[in-house]
Order: C-alpha cells, then structure tokens, then sequence
C-alpha cells in the first residue's frame, strides 16, 4: 500500500510540474531571421506572432514576392527555434522521459 501511495505523490508531483512547464513554455520567445537579419519575425511558445521586423531597404513595392519570401522564412526558421526551446524545456522536466510516437507536449 505504501508504494501505491508513493506512486500518487509522485504522480501528482510530475503533473505539478508539467503544469508548471507548460506555464513556463509559454512565456519562450524565438526570432527567426531571413535574408541575413532583413527579415526578423519573433514567435512565442504558443506559436504566436509577437513581432515582425522588416527593414527599410526591402520595401518596394516592385520586390513584394522577395519580401513575402524572406517573410515565410523567417517564420519558419523562428517556428523550428521556438519547438527546440519547447522541447528542451519540456525534456528538463520529464527527466528525458521518451514519449510514444505522436504524442506531444504541451500542445
């Protein structure tokens, strides 16, 4: 009976903590960078855009495909940042614990 209640607590005590990371997780920012810093575009852990910077020399409107390139790539490289610093976060708090295929947290 002592090692079934040992297992509750520790139960309980790993979903604490996954509570508390998926708090944590949220909070993480990435910024993906395109064209050498001409595009920067900033995520948050809930894989939100906070902030797109876009630098003067690359608004024409004679180049808008280039910019909605450059646009779609820092998005993407800020998305493949931010899921690294989900991972790791959420990696710290499982110990390494491998979850089964498919399966994902927090999201």
């Amino acid at each position: 009976m002592n090692n079934f209640n040992n297992m509750i607590k520790q139960a309980q005590e790993l979903q604490q903590k996954m509570a508390d990371a998926q708090q944590k997780v949220e909070t993480l920012e990435a910024e993906g960078v395109a064209g050498g810093g001409i595009v920067k575009v900033t995520i948050n852990g809930k894989n939100n855009v906070t902030s797109i910077n876009i630098d003067d020399s690359v608004i024409d409107k004679n180049e808008k495909e280039i910019l909605e390139d450059l646009i779609m790539a820092a998005f993407n490289d800020a998305k493949e940042k931010i899921q690294k610093k989900i991972a790791d976060e959420m990696s710290s708090v499982t110990g390494g614990l491998k979850l089964p295929p498919g399966m994902k947290l927090p999201f």
